[in-house]
């Protein structure tokens, strides 16, 4: 989904009367909620049905990393520095994913789990709420 179709979907929730919407399109999957604070999510189990048979595929759990403070996300330590994180990386429990800015004070924020980053939930430079998701991650055994 291109930037210009996200920016429409954006337009036409602000000027609706929904407080949250969510859409999922192959890969790409949107969250989005007017209300300004979100609670902590647990996991969340989905269920897919297959298009050609209708039936249900498998259920599938979902975790995220979130966000302990109401700050500032940097996904890296510097402008001038790569990402802590990226997609598909691999994050060994109690590794830096990113770092939170709250009042002047800079906030390592680090897995709890051995986990695969499945998506950035967030953009370098946004302020974040408690509880907000930052980062979709699969549990590695």
């Amino acid at each position: 989904m291109d930037l210009e179709k996200i920016e429409k979907l954006v337009k036409i929730i602000e000027d609706s009367t929904m407080q949250e919407f969510s859409y999922v399109e192959g890969e790409t999957e949107i969250y989005m909620s007017k209300s300004g604070t979100l609670a902590p999510l647990q996991p969340l189990a989905t269920t897919a049905i297959t298009e050609e048979t209708g039936q249900v595929d498998e259920e599938k759990e979902e975790h995220y990393i979130l966000s302990p403070i109401v700050g500032t996300f940097y996904s890296a330590q510097s402008p001038d520095s790569k990402p802590f994180v990226t997609v598909g990386d691999k994050v060994k429990a109690g590794e830096t994913v990113c770092i939170l800015e709250a009042m002047k004070l800079l906030n390592e924020i680090e897995s709890d789990d051995d986990c695969m980053i499945e998506a950035v939930l967030v953009s370098n430079g946004q302020k974040v709420e408690y509880g907000q998701p930052l980062f979709r991650i699969k549990i590695e055994n």
